[in-house]
């Protein structure tokens, strides 16, 4: 048990669907763990899966004073099991990446004049110019993707100077779209976040700086030179660069706590708030990768990624900085349908049970039968394809509408979770990375608990997968990230300085017929997908 005096670093995470913090002291250690589950603990804000699903079904929101309102919950929580807000020497966080808060005008204002006797929520109600917040689910803005990349020369020039080709959830074209569609919104908005910097400036009691690691997903970021691309600014929105302020380094120190903070919660006056990122950028920071790792965050999206000493841009993936290097950069692939899928095919085919959806998935074998399934309940971002797409051993489609038990539902489960792993590792695979005797596979997020689904996992990429004892390591991360914030500057790396942090444990290894079977059905689901995704265009 840390002393009761000792320091602690203190992180965050705005997450789709809940609000976490964790505690961590100087041995690295976790001392408290909390959450605020918004669909459940907010009910008044009628979130489903922490969103707002709008009738088109491509635009989907989050209402930002859910986040503020959670945050109040969440420190309350805190205080009333007597945590010790005094004792944190810094904190730092991570949001959900791609979501846009844009601040009202005035709203700079009303941050510095907070009352201690006074929740958050109720005095930031009037601070937002777009009270619902787009998110990293929404698809709704491709005509601002085609534009911006017109205007920077082509998609793939577009990945060499940002990172990445133009993505509808990006934020760079959920600013494009708000600015045309919202006119008056637009005109009333002083200051744009991102859901990181957002959550940032709400302890600092001011604007918080976007971080190179977040800022690189907005189409918007050099990562190269580290500034805003004034060829991207320019074709989003007039005097864009004014909105966001100046981008900052992952490691710096913002500043100390608010007064307001310190005052309703006892935080100490020489608290530092280091810059937030994102969930990704944070989530690499919790796995303290290494060299040839490949981490798989399995969320409500599905990411992997891994660290690179040099960016290698593709019209399929991202390149973002790396928030622990000051140099570096990181890889990533995001998937839209993942836990939110699993979790309905659960209910369709398991009674909602996932002892029964387990079952179902040792109870079939590796290949499935030659059956393979593509679960698409969203417009997919990688490969950008919609709808629910089965075929049998001879590559023939099944029907839709087909249900168990004309479609047995223990293979239905397998299908969907073979069907991501494959999908997962076919597109890491076509961004360069090649799979060797030395890979491990590092599992986070909410199925890593499921032990069945790391086996497929394992089998799918031929690779050991381990895990780390706290499923979030977004919010793991960001308190690495506190304590690494106060020595970065002195040239302190980051992994030096958590040499001592908790190694993943190994769960699971692949069956010695993984390749025998995974290596050809690889290449029949890169076929079948090309088949998908010519139908999704049709």
């Amino acid at each position: 048990a840390a002393e009761p005096d000792s320091p602690l670093y203190l992180g965050l995470d705005f997450s789709t669907q809940q609000l976490k913090a964790v505690a961590i002291d100087g041995d690295l250690g976790p001392v408290h763990q909390d959450s605020v589950q918004f669909d459940s603990e907010l009910p008044e804000f009628r979130t489903h899966g922490g969103v707002h699903i709008h009738p088109d079904g491509l635009t989907v929101t989050s209402p930002v004073l859910m986040w503020v309102k959670a945050l109040d919950l969440l420190l309350d929580r805190m205080k009333a099991a007597g945590f010790g807000f005094s004792r944190v020497r810094a904190l730092s966080g991570s949001g959900q990446q791609h979501g846009a808060v844009f601040w009202r005008t005035g709203a700079a204002r009303t941050l510095t004049q907070l009352d201690p006797g006074q929740n958050l929520h109720q005095q930031l109600q009037d601070s937002f110019s777009v009270q619902d917040s787009p998110v990293w689910m929404d698809s709704s803005s491709g005509l601002q993707c085609d534009a911006l990349q017109e205007a920077a020369g082509g998609a793939m020039r577009l990945a060499d100077i940002t990172g990445s080709r133009a993505y509808e959830r990006f934020t760079g074209n959920q600013i494009s779209k708000v600015r045309q569609t919202r006119p008056d919104q637009f005109q009333d908005t002083e200051r744009i976040s991102l859901v990181s910097s957002f959550g940032a400036s709400l302890f600092l009691g001011r604007y918080a700086a976007i971080d190179y690691s977040d800022g690189s997903g907005m189409n918007l970021l050099d990562i190269r030179d580290r500034m805003w691309s004034q060829i991207c600014l320019d074709a989003t929105a007039t005097n864009l660069k004014r909105l966001l302020g100046e981008p900052c380094p992952s490691t710096a120190v913002l500043g100390p706590v608010s007064s307001f903070l310190q005052h309703r919660y006892g935080f100490s006056g020489s608290c530092s708030i280091v810059a937030f990122t994102g969930d990704n950028p944070a989530s690499l920071a919790g796995m303290c990768l290494h060299q040839g790792d490949i981490a798989v965050s399995l969320g409500t999206s599905d990411t992997l990624f891994l660290s690179l000493s040099e960016p290698r841009p593709s019209l399929e993936g991202h390149v973002f900085c790396n928030p622990v290097e000051p140099d570096g950069f990181m890889a990533l692939l995001c998937f839209k349908n993942g836990s939110l899928t699993r979790e309905r095919v659960r209910d369709r085919c398991c009674s909602g049970s996932w002892d029964v959806f387990s079952q179902a998935l040792d109870g079939t074998p590796l290949g499935n039968h030659g059956n393979i399934g593509f679960y698409f309940d969203t417009m997919e971002i990688t490969p950008p394809a919609v709808g629910l797409h089965r075929f049998d051993a001879n590559d023939r489609q099944v029907r839709q509408e087909v249900p168990p038990p004309a479609v047995r539902p223990e293979l239905e489960v397998r299908a969907l979770v073979e069907g991501q792993f494959l999908s997962r590792r076919l597109h890491a695979e076509r961004l360069g990375y090649s799979i060797g005797s030395g890979t491990r596979v590092l599992a986070t997020g909410g199925a890593s608990a499921n032990r069945q689904i790391l086996q497929v996992l394992s089998d799918v990429f031929n690779a050991p997968v381990y895990t780390i004892d706290l499923s979030d390591s977004a919010c793991l991360g960001s308190a690495y990230r506190a304590l690494h914030g106060l020595v970065a500057d002195s040239g302190v790396s980051f992994l030096d300085l958590l040499r001592n942090a908790p190694e993943p444990q190994q769960v699971c290894r692949p069956h010695r017929s993984a390749p025998q079977v995974y290596d050809p059905m690889l290449r029949r689901f890169a076929e079948l997908e090309q088949k998908v995704l010519e139908k999704s265009r049709f």
